[in-house]
């Protein structure tokens, strides 16, 4: 993160929580801002539910997708682990899933009332390059954009990382 475009007006996006939320703290503790957490796991919400969260710290039981609506959710193979995926992919148990709501970037800003995101952090599990995509066409207002890449869940997840990146 470049801490230098950061006050306490900036407006950070925080996608896919888990059972962590150390970087939405560090970066409310260090610029006094609000933190907009979202993650549509059951073991995420029960998760958020019980913890004391910083006031400036606003969670979302929905997850971004690159359109809104309710889709079906895998949950992980290990019961002890959090993340979960829309995606099929080898970490997720396909025949246990839950439908979870997903909202679109563009719906999620004007729920909200943003006209601009100084922040956005996306862990979401392989879904980030239908986001992105979706981000893209949308011609969002941006200052930083922090993506954990799962290229290993993707066929050709390599080149498709390069691509994104690129546009």
């Amino acid at each position: 993160i470049c801490p230098e475009f950061l006050d306490k007006n900036a407006v950070v996006y925080s996608f896919g929580i888990g059972e962590d939320i150390s970087f939405d703290r560090a970066v409310i503790n260090n610029h006094d801002c609000h933190v907009f957490g979202f993650d549509p796991t059951p073991k995420s919400i029960g998760w958020i539910n019980r913890q004391k969260v910083p006031g400036k710290f606003h969670f979302y039981g929905f997850g971004i997708s690159d359109k809104s609506g309710f889709a079906d959710f895998y949950l992980p193979k290990n019961p002890e682990y959090v993340s979960g995926s829309i995606i099929k992919q080898k970490n997720v148990d396909l025949m246990k899933k839950v439908s979870v709501e997903m909202k679109s970037i563009k719906d999620i800003m004007n729920e909200l009332g943003h006209q601009h995101i100084d922040v956005l952090k996306m862990d979401i599990e392989g879904s980030e390059y239908a986001v992105i995509e979706n981000i893209l066409d949308a011609k969002i207002s941006m200052t930083q954009i922090l993506i954990e890449f799962h290229s290993r869940f993707i066929e050709d997840g390599e080149h498709k990382t390069a691509q994104i990146i690129a546009k």
